[in-house]
C-alpha cells in the first residue's frame, strides 16, 4: 500500500511549467523518452535516467518520491510515474526537453537519510553518463519533501534549487509524536478497536488493515461522533468544516501511519521514538480524566538522538527553496512551515526561502496553477527566467490564479 494520492499529479504539474516556447516545440514534435535500463546504485537502490528523444535543454529534474509502505518490495514506485489514463510521466517530461531521474531509495518506509544519499548519488551517476547538467532541481512531496529539504541543505553544491511540498520539515520529532498522540487519544475514546500497543504493531493488523481494521475504525467513529469530535479537538488534526467525509479521511489517514510506520521506524531509529510522558492533552470534555487515562510512553534516548542527528532540517539554506503546504493538512500539519521558517531566519537565510500556504484541506492537495506558480517562482529565483505557463494552464481562472501567486511572491508573469 502506498500513500501516493495526488503525488503523481503534483510532480507532473511541477514540470509542465518549466517550458516556454521551446517546450511547446518539443511537445508539438511528439518526441518521446529514451530511458536507459534501470540501474542499481551502490546503496542497492534502483535508479532510472531518461533523456529526451530530441535536444536536451541542459537541465535535470530529480524526483524524491513520497512514502512507500515498508511491506512493499524495493523498486521505483511505478504508480507515481503513470497518470490514471496510462500516460507516462517520463515521456511527458522528456518530450519537453528535460532530463529526468529518480530512485527507489535503498529502503522503503522511513527512508529519509537513505533518500538524501540516493538522490545526491543519482546526480553523480547522471553527470558521469550523460554530461553535467546546467541546473539541477530537486523536488519531492511528503516524505520526499523532507528528503528534498535535507538534500538541498546538505548539498548546495549539487542542487541549484528545490521545491518541497507538504513535508515534515519543521520538526520531525514533533511529527513522530503527532502520530503517536493521535493513536493514544484514539485508543482512549475507542478502546479495543485496535490491538493495545500503539508502539509495537502486530503483523496481523497490517495484514488485515483493509478488510478488518479500517472498517472497524470507520464504524466506531460513526457510532460515536461526539467522541470523534473530542479526538479531533485534542489532537488538533485538520478536517474540512465544509466536508463531513473529511473526518473519516483524517482519522484513517493518521492511524494508517501509526500502523504501518511504527515498527519500521523503531527498527531504523534504534528504538521507540514516541514520547508523551509529560504531554498535557486538552480540548476534551474532561481533560483531567483524559490525562489520567491516556496511555503513556517514554521514548528510547537512542531513537530521539537518531532523529535529532539525521532527520531534523536545519534551515541553513545556500540556494533558493520554495515550500508549499495546505493549511488543513491532516497528515503532515501546516505548523511545520512556521517552525522551519524560524530555523531559516535563525541562520540568516530568510531571502532564500519562500513558503506558499494554500487554504485547503488535504495532504499535498494542490491545484495545477498553484504548483506551477511555485516552480515558476523557484526557477526565477535560480535563473532569472520568466516561465511562460499559458500552455499548461487549463482556463482563464487558472491563469489568473497563477499570475496572482507569481506577483505575490515576487516573480514576473507572461501574458
Amino acid at each position: 500500500m502506498r500513500r501516493t494520492t495526488r503525488l503523481v499529479l503534483l510532480f507532473v504539474l511541477i514540470l509542465t511549467g518549466l517550458l516556454g516556447l521551446q517546450a511547446r516545440a518539443f511537445a508539438d514534435s511528439g518526441g518521446s523518452s529514451i530511458c536507459d535500463p534501470d540501474g542499481v546504485q551502490s546503496s542497492g537502490a534502483i535508479y532510472r535516467i531518461c533523456m529526451p528523444a530530441g535536444p536536451w535543454n541542459g537541465d535535470l529534474v530529480v524526483y524524491a518520491h513520497g512514502y512507500v509502505s515498508p511491506l512493499e518490495p524495493i523498486g521505483i514506485p511505478e504508480d507515481q510515474l503513470t497518470l490514471p489514463d496510462g500516460t507516462s510521466i517520463i515521456d511527458m517530461i522528456t518530450s519537453m526537453g528535460f532530463a529526468f531521474a529518480t530512485t527507489s531509495y535503498a529502503t522503503n518506509g522511513l527512508a529519509v537519510p537513505e533518500g538524501v544519499a540516493d538522490v545526491t548519488d543519482l546526480v553523480s551517476i547522471f553527470s558521469a553518463t550523460k554530461g553535467e547538467p546546467e541546473h539541477v532541481y530537486l523536488t519531492g512531496p511528503s516524505e520526499g519533501g523532507l528528503v528534498t529539504i535535507l538534500g538541498v541543505e546538505q548539498h548546495p553544491d549539487v542542487f541549484d534549487g528545490a521545491l518541497s511540498t507538504c513535508g515534515p520539515i519543521g520538526n520531525f520529532q514533533k511529527q513522530t509524536d503527532y502520530f503517536g498522540d493521535f493513536r493514544v487519544v484514539f485508543d482512549y475514546y475507542f478502546p479495543g478497536v485496535l490491538p493495545p500497543s500503539p508502539v509495537a504493531i502486530p503483523d496481523e493488523v497490517m495484514a488485515n488493515w483493509d478488510d478488518v481494521y479500517k472498517p472497524a475504525i470507520s464504524a466506531a467513529i460513526a457510532q460515536d461522533p461526539h467522541a470523534t469530535e473530542q479526538l479531533l479537538r485534542v489532537t488538533r488534526a485538520a478536517i474540512d468544516p465544509a466536508d463531513p467525509s473529511s473526518v473519516e479521511k483524517t482519522v484513517l489517514g493518521a492511524l494508517w501511519y501509526n500502523v504501518f510506520a511504527t515498527n519500521d521506524a523503531r527498527a531504523k531509529l534504534g528504538g521507540q521514538p514516541f514520547d508523551n510522558q509529560h504531554t498535557i492533552y486538552f480540548g476534551s470534555d474532561n481533560d483531567l480524566a483524559l490525562n489520567m487515562g491516556v496511555e503513556r510512553f517514554r521514548a528510547d534516548p537512542q531513537a530521539k538522538l537518531a532523529i535529532q542527528q539525521r532527520y531534523q532540517a536545519s534551515g541553513d539554506l545556500q540556494v533558493p527553496v520554495v515550500t508549499m503546504h495546505t493549511l488543513l493538512d491532516p497528515i503532515v500539519p501546516y505548523w511545520h512551515e512556521p517552525l522551519y521558517r524560524q530555523k531559516v531566519m535563525a541562520h540568516g537565510a530568510a531571502f532564500q526561502h519562500i513558503n506558499i500556504p494554500i487554504a485547503r484541506y488535504g495532504h499535498c492537495n494542490f491545484e495545477p496553477e498553484e504548483v506551477l506558480a511555485a516552480f515558476g517562482i523557484l526557477v526565477f529565483r535560480v535563473e532569472g527566467k520568466v516561465l511562460d505557463a499559458s500552455a499548461a494552464l487549463p482556463d482563464v481562472g487558472a491563469r489568473m490564479r497563477y499570475n496572482e501567486l507569481m506577483r505575490e511572491y515576487g516573480a514576473p508573469v507572461t501574458r
